[in-house]
């Protein structure tokens, strides 16, 4: 039965993961290696708890309840619960690390799983002890209030681990889609195109980037591709590309944006940079 819950990464993503669970009723470590970001996180989750204290979502003695699962923490020694949730940096080698080392501080039962994008579960477990009980558990953000989680299953991941992280989703009042390990998932390779062909017209002269975000708004689409890759973060949206370019021997329909890669290089992330495809006050 899972009574505690390790979110490991608390930027954006996992601290709206890690509130999620606490307001789930489970008992949440919230870790990070930098006290800046750790005290960041506690100022996001007291005002994501006060907005719904305004809205009368919840009452002022429940936000009071929330906060008190929380250990908030820079110290690695303890993360150990029922589940791991890494949200950490899109990087192979940083997840496979990081999971590794927990390994040793956490039973073997303990389920670890990963909020990677579009990096292979396959290849994460293939290093760690006991990888049958690793698997893709991938949240969107804002992860407090988006309800789809992709929960993916490796070569390794058995039917009763991904059960069980289908049935927390669902506990944690979030909408689960199972799916086999594959490049991008569901998500990321159906919506791929959504941003490629987006900026395939952009570069092409052919509308402007006001342009597309008006008709596919207009088509029924909430978010036009340019303000959605603002909101994801250009340099989170274009790593997907990547990977998914190279996962498919860099076909051609999966080729990356110009556009976008300059927009990297220069630091224009997006919303969290004050400038990208737009410009933010």
């Amino acid at each position: 039965m899972i009574k505690k819950i390790c979110v490991v990464g608390a930027g954006t993503m996992g601290s709206g993961i890690a509130l999620s669970a606490a307001q789930a009723g489970y008992t949440v470590v919230l870790f990070d290696i930098s006290d800046k970001v750790v005290d960041n996180a506690k100022l996001l989750v007291g005002k994501n708890l006060d907005f719904l204290v305004s809205k009368e979502k919840i009452s002022a003695a429940e936000k009071t309840v929330i906060e008190q699962r929380f250990l908030f923490t820079t110290n690695s020694d303890e993360c150990v619960a029922d589940v791991i949730i890494e949200a950490i940096i899109e990087k192979l080698e940083a997840k496979e690390q990081l999971f590794q080392k927990l390994a040793l501080i956490n039973s073997a039962e303990a389920i670890f799983a990963s909020n990677t994008s579009s990096l292979s579960i396959t290849s994460i477990q293939k290093n760690i002890p006991n990888p049958s009980r690793v698997a893709g558990m991938h949240f969107f953000n804002p992860a407090n209030i988006m309800k789809l989680v992709e929960v993916v299953k490796g070569e390794s991941t058995t039917d009763a681990v991904a059960q069980t992280i289908v049935d927390l989703c669902i506990a944690m009042n979030k909408t689960p889609v199972l799916c086999n390990d594959a490049p991008g998932f569901i998500v990321n390779r159906v919506a791929r195109h959504y941003y490629l062909e987006a900026m395939y017209l952009v570069e092409n002269k052919i509308a402007t980037i006001e342009n597309v975000d008006v008709a596919m708004e207009a088509a029924g689409f909430k978010m036009g591709p340019f303000k959605l890759m603002d909101l994801i973060g250009m340099d989170i949206n274009f790593a997907v590309s990547e990977s998914i370019y190279a996962a498919f021997d860099n076909a051609e329909r999966f080729r990356p944006s110009a556009i976008q890669k300059g927009k990297v290089e220069k630091g224009e992330l997006g919303k969290k940079t004050g400038l990208g495809f737009y410009k933010y006050s």
